[in-house]
């Protein structure tokens, strides 16, 4: 689920998200610290009768300082908070007087936590005991996940109005979201906008996955703003294709070329299988318009027909039309359009990251932690998509004036 677009591996990406976690863990308890040696919190007024007698003890605020730290995972800047007429500067207690070296495991530990439920005051201590800081207040975590869920209810909430989407990508995957009971469906929508930026655009709860779960993901999107986008991208689940039909019948379907895959791959025997998939990236890959690559599947499809592979022929000859939409877009970014790899890499990658946790307890906090982690792996990361000005007439000739075969200028830049 991540090979497209977000580097070479995904866990880089978690490790990252646990390092920022991490830094606004200590950053949050420096803060605190800081506001208890002070006697106040930023913006808190003392009462009349304190303000002379205690004014020479604490001080006044006055900026902040940057400060590294060097953890198992890299280097932090956390920003010290500075303070002037006082009797002696702050000090934190957090960091070590001695360069040392801060174990980022069991911050990773306390970051995912504060992101699902909070942890008790003995977790919260013992961790941070091992990362070798201080002791880290309850409050503290809780506070950091009543944020990131107050952040998530934001993203839910917010308008899309300006979005104009070139591609939009749906994909869903099945967690233990509650305490007891089945797993269910966690749905997702992402896209690419014209500008080649990426979009993180909803995770909804859809309890099977079925028409109904993402008919009412797609009317949300469209009750929030969100025009119609050019392509679809989307895996041969009935109640998906019909959904997308429904909410968006203008926009083109394409079927994605990674899960087409596997479900040929599955009726083939084990000494066919690298033959044949060879054979069908080759066709998708070496193809220069729609009717090229529906030309070269339906060769593989003979193939298999004949070759006594009856199942699997039915299999890739089922949606083909779909299979090969993509090609009707920018060449240059074919493998961009075919799949929802990096969706359902980054879905993989949440799954894991949760596995140890067994069940969450609810799902506002399963549905706030996969938002964190695609949050920052699908939005966060810098490199979307170039188009260049050859690009940029073809999607506007797909958008105003429908299909055309791929020009010879488009077919020599691929």
């Amino acid at each position: 689920m991540l090979s497209v677009g977000v580097g070479e591996s995904p866990r880089e990406s978690l490790s990252e998200l646990a390092r920022l976690g991490a830094r606004l863990i200590i950053q949050r308890a420096v803060e605190e610290e800081f506001d208890a040696w002070l006697g106040r919190a930023r913006y808190e007024r003392r009462p009349p009768d304190q303000r002379v007698e205690r004014s020479e003890e604490s001080g006044m605020r006055n900026g902040f300082r940057p400060r590294k730290l060097q953890t198992a995972e890299g280097e932090l800047e956390i920003q010290i908070p500075q303070v002037r007429q006082a009797a002696e500067t702050f000090a934190s207690k957090l960091f070590p007087r001695t360069p040392k070296l801060v174990r980022t495991e069991p911050l990773k530990a306390l970051v995912i936590g504060a992101f699902v439920r909070g942890l008790s005051m003995r977790d919260v201590e013992s961790l941070c005991e091992e990362a070798g800081l201080g002791k880290l207040s309850k409050a503290t975590a809780s506070r950091m996940c009543e944020e990131l869920k107050e952040r998530f209810e934001r993203f839910r909430r917010r308008d899309l109005y300006e979005i104009r989407l070139v591609a939009l990508f749906l994909d869903a995957t099945f967690i233990a979201v509650r305490p007891d009971g089945p797993k269910e469906g966690v749905q997702v929508a992402w896209g690419f906008t014209e500008d080649g930026e990426r979009v993180l655009l909803s995770v909804s709860l859809g309890m099977r996955e079925s028409f109904e779960d993402w008919q009412s993901l797609g009317r949300d999107l469209i009750s929030r703003g969100l025009g119609a986008p050019m392509l679809i991208v989307a895996d041969g689940a009935p109640g998906l294709i019909k959904a997308i039909e429904q909410c968006w019948p203008a926009s083109d379907r394409q079927r994605c070329c990674v899960h087409r895959a596997r479900n040929l791959y599955a009726k083939l025997p084990d000494r066919e299988r690298e033959r044949v998939k060879h054979a069908y990236w080759q066709a998708l890959d070496d193809a220069i318009s729609e009717t090229d690559a529906k030309r070269r599947l339906q060769a593989l499809v003979d193939d298999l027909d004949k070759g006594g592979f009856t199942a699997a022929a039915r299999c890739l000859a089922e949606d083909l039309d779909a299979l090969v939409v993509h090609l009707r877009y920018p060449v240059r970014h074919r493998r961009r359009w075919r799949s929802t790899n990096l969706l359902e890499r980054s879905l993989g990658e949440v799954k894991r990251r949760t596995k140890v946790m067994g069940r969450f307890p609810g799902e506002t906090s399963c549905l706030t932690l996969v938002w964190a982690v695609l949050d920052l792996l699908i939005t966060h990361q810098t490199n979307g998509i170039n188009f260049n000005a050859l690009d940029r007439q073809r999607l506007k000739r797909a958008r105003y004036q429908g299909n055309e075969q791929t020009i010879p200028e488009e077919a020599t830049a691929a």
